[in-house]
């Protein structure tokens, strides 16, 4: 999509902040449209984010500080991680089974149809064609 001299100047006027303020949507009308179970998806969701974040750490400690892997910690991310989605799947109806052939479905019927990876099919992405 090219933009019109009009359109580019009206985009470099604006400020980010400026933009941003136009386009946020309004903590009132989240918490008006809020349910106990939107919260409780909301609720799991935040949490798996933020153990894979910890879980993360972790591995960074591993791999780029040379640090021993602390094997116990990761473990315990790897449960809080279980701990959330396992919740969400809950909030959401939808078992682990439909997660994990949905996963096998995209990768090896997709993404990887060869049965094996391939930096290739890996950026041609075929499960987003």
């Amino acid at each position: 999509m090219s933009l019109t001299q009009e359109q580019r100047a009206a985009i470099d006027a604006t400020t980010h902040a400026a933009m941003v303020a136009a386009l946020v949507k309004p903590g009132q009308d989240i918490i008006q449209q809020l349910t106990p179970g939107k919260a409780n998806a909301l609720h799991m969701a935040v949490g798996a984010s933020g153990e894979a974040g910890e879980l993360l750490d972790a591995i960074k400690r591993f791999v780029i500080y040379n640090k021993p892997l602390d094997r116990e910690n990761v473990v315990e991310e790897m449960g809080d991680l279980e701990f959330y989605i396992e919740g969400l799947r809950a909030e959401l109806g939808i078992c682990r089974e439909e997660t994990l052939t949905a996963n096998k479905f995209k990768l090896l019927g997709k993404r990887y149809a060869s049965g094996s990876y391939s930096d290739a099919q890996a950026i041609a992405r075929a499960d987003k064609a």
